[in-house]
């Protein structure tokens, strides 16, 4: 099975961006993640066995490619995450807040949540894709849920 590179572009170009901003927190290495993950799916030779299988090659290379940007030596300051979010649409104002809190935290449970509740990944997928056990993604989960909680209360408690 296998999509066009158009075809695969319009379906998950967006979920591609979104898990590589997570990761990257800047908008044009974003892009640029995003733009090679679809250069690499138009040269990927092998076929899938499914659109799952497609969204979640698409998942892995955006990632693993944005790890590789955050880790380089080459990699130039930018402009905070925070400049970039008030370019970003949102349903709902709320979306916002939540959305920055989650930019807010580290990596590892960045990446996990993202995958979690905007990709609706499962976390044996979100395991494979990582490259972590089953048990790590269920803790960075865990701990990351216990962030948030803890810093949407304090936004909460300041706000009364």
């Amino acid at each position: 099975m296998r999509l066009s590179a158009g075809e695969a572009y319009e379906k998950y170009a967006d979920r591609v961006f979104a898990a590589a901003f997570a990761v990257c927190r800047d908008r044009a290495d974003a892009d640029d993640v995003t733009q090679d993950t679809f250069m690499r799916y138009l040269t990927h030779g092998q076929d899938f066995r499914s659109e799952e299988h497609v969204k979640a090659w698409l998942l892995r290379v955006a990632v693993n490619r944005a790890r590789d940007m955050v880790r380089s030596f080459w990699r130039r300051s930018r402009a905070p995450w925070e400049e970039t979010m008030a370019q970003l649409p949102f349903a709902e104002p709320a979306d916002r807040g939540l959305f920055a809190a989650v930019m807010a935290l580290p990596e590892r449970y960045r990446a996990a949540i993202h995958l979690f509740y905007y990709e609706d990944m499962s976390v044996a997928e979100i395991a494979g894709l990582l490259s972590v056990r089953e048990g790590t993604v269920k803790s960075r989960l865990s701990r990351g849920r216990k962030l948030l909680k803890n810093e949407l209360m304090e936004e909460w408690d300041d706000d009364e």
